[in-house]
């Protein structure tokens, strides 16, 4: 009877440390982070900018257009989600976030009317930490640098994206630098507005 006991437990023990594995794998940030996310899967919502600083010298390409997420491309919803930024007719924004083996990916796709990618796409970075449920930070990644120097956009060299979450009430999108700049847009989760067009380069 004791070397029965003796070869059950080892059985036993790791069957319940695979238990709370999965349980610690399903209660991880990025893993909620998207699943409040996917609640919103199919829906559209109206935004507005809470922070643009500091203010620019040229007109300003949010100021006076109707700005809009659209939570679209939720085929695989624990792994890859892509919510389209809609500004004005503009429609050649999507964020791309993408599960990984550490965390969350962000990349952002700009397309042409026509479809064809823009010459600056698929920039973004990965989270560095566990960050939050409410809270993801993607500080920029070095194939993005190299994009970013290659196109001569120097001042995003130091970008961090940041995207916070509060299912049912409000999203915001945020990008900030060293040396002060800021620039975030808050959405209005709690009311859904009519769906916008595909954004460019997508099936309707």
């Amino acid at each position: 009877m004791q070397i029965k006991s003796l070869q059950v437990l080892p059985w036993a023990l790791l069957t319940a440390v695979a238990c709370v594995s999965t349980t610690v794998q399903a209660q991880a940030p990025a893993d909620g982070f998207m699943a409040a996310l996917a609640t919103h899967c199919g829906q559209a919502f109206a935004g507005r900018v809470v922070a643009n600083q500091p203010a620019s010298a040229t007109p300003d390409a949010f100021e006076g257009k109707a700005l809009v997420m659209h939570v679209r491309g939720c085929d695989r919803p624990t792994q890859e989600l892509r919510v389209p930024f809609h500004v004005g007719d503009d429609h050649s924004r999507t964020w791309v976030l993408i599960r990984t083996a550490a965390g969350l990916r962000l990349k952002h796709d700009h397309r042409h009317e026509d479809g064809t990618p823009d010459a600056t796409t698929m920039y973004g970075g990965d989270t560095r930490d566990a960050g939050s449920v409410q809270r993801q930070s993607f500080p920029v990644d070095v194939e993005s640098v190299a994009l970013f120097q290659r196109e001569g956009l120097s001042a995003s060299l130091d970008n961090t994206w940041a995207m916070e979450l509060e299912a049912g009430k409000r999203f915001v999108y945020e990008l900030s630098r060293p040396g002060g700049r800021l620039f975030q847009v808050e959405f209005d989760l709690t009311t859904p507005v009519a769906l916008p067009p595909a954004p460019w380069g997508s099936e309707p």
